[in-house]
């Protein structure tokens, strides 16, 4: 399986700093026990990453983070 990188993501997500932190909710998300979007067999951070460049997820991650 190929690598996932940054620049793949930021397809997706353009913005560098929103991608952090929709891609670190969705890594606690995944280790916290919820459905991945995507077939992986890799730690959540990965996993997360490559559900963003996949476009399964987005932005709307940001939307969701309570505070």
């Amino acid at each position: 399986m190929a690598r996932i990188t940054v620049e793949d993501c930021l397809v997706q997500i353009p913005n560098r700093f929103q991608l952090v932190l929709a891609a670190t909710y969705r890594a606690r998300m995944l280790s916290q026990g919820h459905t991945p979007r995507i077939e992986s067999r890799n730690k959540p951070g990965v996993t997360a990453l490559r559900e963003i460049a996949a476009g399964k997820v987005g932005i709307e991650m940001l939307k969701k983070v309570p505070g």
